[in-house]
């Protein structure tokens, strides 16, 4: 429980920094430098203190990453620009959650009490209500279906993603190896970084002589102040999101299932609110702090059942 709420905390930060370094460069390459600074500060903790690569658990760490961090990310960056920033939190926050929990009993056969799931629904309304459009969506038919689809899919990643690492904490406790959280981050983001990578290179292939045929009209000092501005976003995203923030997830499987993790992440934009108002000057509505309460609530049950 501890574990999940102080990743909601880092996470809520790192979608701030992510935000800003979006605008900036994009989401695919912002994606890709904030797992590249995670990879870095992870691989010192896992060399120096940790187990590295080693242990038979880390093929299904690697595969968590690959599935988690990287189709799932890059699913969820589709899904903005389709259908926006409140729907697309919508969708996929109150759709990871029961993935997660269905597919971590159908194949792990973990169960929630009756008690347990209520909470978790409560949980998942309160976002609904907080994150949902005031007004009717007019989201073109053209871009609707395709953002489902890529909602769908950014959820289905995050929960799979989830009960992998589960999983892979199973067969490291039954070859009595303990793997611990930073290992476990550092083991997942690998595999993200790989699918981050080879998204970049496609998108950024298509633009790559365009740029050398613009590079000699275009001033070096322009390159150079952006990302003047922007390596403080980017690697506050890194630190907080992907390599405090995943530490933590990955801390919280370790001691708790799916379904009651995956719940208490999901109130990760409500908890970005005070974040928003703090950094960029964002009021919440009455109805952001009324299914924050609820949320909140939820997130109690839950604590007072463990």
């Amino acid at each position: 429980m501890l574990a999940a709420f102080i990743t909601t905390i880092f996470f809520s930060i790192s979608i701030i920094c992510a935000n800003r370094s979006t605008k900036l460069i994009g989401g695919t390459e912002a994606n890709f430098w904030r797992l590249t600074c995670a990879t870095v500060f992870l691989s010192i903790w896992a060399v120096c203190f940790g187990e590295g690569f080693s242990g038979g658990s880390y093929p299904i760490f690697f595969v968590s990453g690959v599935i988690g961090i990287g189709v799932g990310d890059v699913a969820l960056f589709q899904t903005l620009p389709r259908l926006g920033s409140r729907l697309t939190l919508l969708l996929v926050q109150c759709l990871t959650a029961p993935f997660g929990a269905l597919i971590e009993w159908l194949w792990l056969g973990t169960t929630l009490s009756p008690l347990q799931m209520l909470c978790g629904a409560t949980i998942l309304a309160g976002i609904a209500i907080s994150l949902a459009p005031g007004e009717h969506v007019n989201v073109p038919r053209g871009q609707l279906f395709p953002g489902i689809v890529f909602s769908i899919v950014a959820a289905l990643g995050g929960a799979y993603g989830a009960v992998l690492s589960r999983k892979a904490y199973a067969v490291a406790g039954s070859e009595a190896v303990s793997i611990d959280a930073g290992t476990a981050a550092f083991q997942r983001v690998v595999g993200g970084l790989l699918v981050a990578g080879i998204c970049l290179l496609v998108v950024k292939r298509q633009h790559i002589r365009a740029t050398m045929v613009k590079s000699a009209d275009t001033p070096a000092l322009s390159s150079r102040e952006k990302w003047r501005r922007i390596w403080p976003w980017v690697l506050a995203n890194g630190l907080a999101g992907q390599t405090i923030g995943v530490t933590c997830y990955q801390w919280a499987f370790k001691t708790a299932p799916t379904g009651i993790v995956l719940p208490i992440v999901a109130t990760t934009p409500l908890v970005a609110i005070p974040f928003s108002l703090w950094m960029e000057g964002e009021r919440p509505g009455v109805r952001s702090i009324i299914g924050g309460i609820i949320a909140v609530t939820g997130v109690a049950g839950l604590a007072l059942l463990k």
